[in-house]
């Protein structure tokens, strides 16, 4: 191994040959790590220079291989040989922070000693060989508050009771220094930034000893009427202070609450205040803080207080009422106009408005109650009836005179009392029933009654019958201890053929003053009963069934007579319909039809125009029928037109004619169809519509006259109008 100090220049090695030194056939040749490049060698010498300064902390040694050949053919004429070239190090690094700079904290107070941060440097000379990486820390700034061990790099407070408040932040320059700390050693700095946190050392101050305030005295409840501040030098956690009101005249008339924004102490209004009670209140009020350190609490209690004078004003204030809600009662046969009950109220205020009083009509529709606007009193305006509505809720309004806007509303409940003015009924509609088998004294029924009215000791009813029917062969009553009635037979033997049904008046009173009473009726009805008195049938016709055939039996029975009449009915009916001839009657000519035209009449003279009965059919009165309601197999020439009738012609033989053509026209259809005549008769007080007459004439009609009778006939004259000239054309 050759050593080698760095960062020199120099002829480290010599190589030499067991040859002949003189030759010059002999060649030295150099590889390894640097060959070439760090390190040269003198090919004819053996001389090996280095060619740069050599650094330890960038290489630490290198491996060489050294050789002599011959010059011209490069064989070895000796065996290679290796050496290892070490660089020998020296002080020529300073010590580095590498994570510097640095942030530290350190409680405030906190006690000589406490430990702050650890700091550390690196060197990059070999820490093994001399002194070179041996470093020792010392402060360079930041005395006296902070010391550091030399060896551990440890930063400690040298100072106790270092206040927050006071400085809250310290530079401190750090150094460390190799060769131990020694002359020539070489150094490096860093700076340590420590903030000193807070902790409860402070306690809550007001910034005045006395609050001022005013409020109104209609002010809202929960409304703030003023802030007090107890200002804390320490921030966070440890400057929140809770409020709270420990002495004063208003301690349940006001409240204090902490803003957690702005820690401020909000006063606020928890009841009604009243000027004209009392116009001022005094308070002392104490801010506390809400984290306390205990290693501190020697040091003074962390509270203070001050004093809140508040000063109430005056309002104008609604009216007052004596009371916030009103029960009246009333008899529901009060009198109309009768006083029920009065409401107060007054003007709170010292100018003590007078009041005006009144009913919001909404809470009392039917307007069933007045009141007076001067005095308060309310009275009936409608006759009340309890069984309809037992309570009426209604609002009464007072209003200052002098200033409409201060209005107050207050509930009144009525409650209408009771007066006998129903009388009792039954509770349904009974209908007894009496087996024929019955016993003399068996309970035939129980009957209730119900009363529309409320007495304070319930219900107690009489019953009784009619003077006439107290002394009645058949029935009796009996009074139950539950209000209720038994109606008795007095014997047995009841028969449905003798009586079916029978009424029993029977009268009800109530126990009022002046007692009430009403008659109801119950029906009795006779029935045929089983051995164990269940009712099996109640009608008389049971007695006429023959014995042993029961009722279902017998309608079953008389569903089957009925069917076997309306099948015979249905058969009989069919055998007629096969029978009737295909020939139409004389007296059934289907073209005897009466033809309903929507056109006014010509008069009286109408019925005299023509008859009805020459339009039947001329052969068929003698008996001949020409035509068949079948199809003719033969196709004619279709007929020549209708020649136009002249003016004068009777109808009678015009109709005959138009007759006898469609009767012998074998072309037409073999159905029966209605025949158009257009003859109205003479005397018509509006005149002829019809185009008979005028469709032989010369002369040219206008029928725009037509117009002037209504839609109707204005399109009618429109469609005769264009006939006409369709037909000039």
């Amino acid at each position: 191994d050759i050593y080698i100090l760095e960062q020199g220049f120099k002829i480290y090695i010599t190589l030499h040959t067991d040859l002949d030194p003189g030759s010059s056939k002999i060649k030295y040749i150099l590889s390894g790590d640097g060959a070439g490049t760090i390190f040269v060698i003198n090919d004819k010498t053996g001389d090996i220079h280095a060619m740069k300064r050599l650094d330890r902390e960038e290489k630490a040694e290198y491996t060489l291989t050294a050789q002599a050949v011959d010059r011209d053919t490069n064989q070895p004429l000796e065996p290679p040989s290796e050496f290892i070239i070490k660089v020998q190090d020296i002080n020529d690094n300073a010590p580095e922070f590498v994570d510097g700079p640095y942030h530290a904290t350190v409680p405030e107070m906190s006690v000589v000693g406490t430990f702050v941060t650890k700091v550390t440097a690196t060197d990059a000379d070999d820490p093994v060989y001399g002194n070179s990486a041996k470093l020792v820390y010392s402060i360079l700034e930041g005395q006296p508050y902070f010391s550091i061990e030399p060896h551990t790099a440890i930063i400690k407070t040298a100072l106790p009771n270092m206040d927050r408040e006071a400085k809250e932040e310290y530079f401190v320059v750090i150094q460390a220094k190799d060769m131990g700390g020694h002359m020539g050693g070489l150094s490096g700095t860093t700076t340590v930034t420590i903030t000193l946190t807070d902790v409860n050392d402070n306690p809550p101050k007001f910034a005045q000893s006395l609050y001022h305030f005013s409020v109104m005295e209609d002010v809202a409840l929960g409304e703030p009427i003023g802030r007090v501040k107890a200002n804390d030098l320490d921030i966070g956690e440890n400057a929140k202070s809770s409020y709270d009101i420990i002495e004063g005249d208003g301690m349940d008339i006001f409240e204090i609450t902490t803003d957690a924004q702005t820690q401020d102490g909000i006063i606020r209004v928890r009841k009604p205040l009243d000027f004209e009670t009392k116009k001022s209140y005094t308070l002392k009020v104490e801010a506390a803080n809400v984290h306390v350190d205990p290693r501190f609490i020697s040091g003074g209690p962390f509270k203070d207080t001050a004093t809140v004078k508040i000063v109430v004003e005056d309002a104008d204030e609604p009216p007052v009422f004596s009371s916030p809600t009103y029960l009246l009662e009333v008899h529901e046969n009060a009198a109309i106009n009768s006083v029920i009950g009065q409401v107060t109220a007054h003007d709170p205020d010292v100018s003590s408005s007078p009041i005006r009083f009144s009913i919001d009509r909404h809470t009392d529709l039917e307007r069933q109650f007045n009141i007076n606007a001067e005095d308060g009193k309310i009275t009936l305006a409608t006759p009340l009836d309890r069984e309809t509505n037992m309570w009426h809720n209604i609002t009464i309004v007072a209003t200052e005179t002098r200033n409409h806007s201060q209005v107050s509303r207050v509930p009144v409940a009525i409650k209408v009392l009771d007066v006998n003015d129903n009388a009792p009924e039954f509770a349904s509609e009974h209908e007894a029933f009496l087996c024929e088998n019955g016993k003399p004294g068996q309970v035939i029924q129980i009957v209730s009654a119900v009363d529309k009215d409320d007495p304070k000791n319930g219900h107690y009813f009489l019953y009784s019958l009619l003077p006439e029917m107290v002394n009645n062969p058949n029935f009796t009553i009996k009074k139950n201890e539950d209000n209720t009635l038994s109606i008795l037979a007095k014997h047995s033997g009841f028969s449905r053929q003798k009586q079916e049904v029978y009424l029993l008046p029977i009268i009800i009173s109530d126990s009022g003053n002046p007692p009430m009473s009403s008659t109801s009726t119950l029906t009795i009805r006779v029935c045929g009963c089983s051995s164990d008195g269940i009712v099996q049938s109640c009608n008389v016709e049971a007695y006429v069934l023959p014995i042993g055939l029961s009722m279902g039996a017998l309608i079953a029975i008389l569903a089957c007579i009925i069917l076997l009449l309306v099948i015979v009915v249905l058969f009989v009916t069919l055998r007629r319909h096969k029978n009737e001839p295909l020939i139409i009657k004389d007296d059934e000519d289907v073209r005897e039809n009466i033809i309903r035209y929507d056109d006014e009449g010509g008069g009286e003279e109408d019925t005299e125009a023509f008859d009805i009965a020459t339009l039947q059919n001329p052969d068929g009165i003698n008996g001949f029928l020409p035509r068949k309601d079948i199809k003719p197999d033969l196709q004619f020439m279709p007929r020549q037109g209708l020649a136009p009738v002249p003016n004068g012609v009777d109808v009678d033989e015009f109709i005959n004619v138009r007759l006898h053509e469609a009767d012998n026209d074998p072309t037409a259809p073999p159905y029966d169809s209605i025949q158009i005549y257009g003859y109205e008769g003479r005397g018509s007080v509006a005149g002829s519509l019809s185009s008979l007459e005028s469709s032989t004439s010369d002369s040219d009609q206008n029928f725009d006259y037509l117009s002037e009778w209504g839609p109707r006939f204005k399109r009618l004259g429109e469609l005769y109008s264009v006939g006409e000239s369709d037909k000039e054309t």
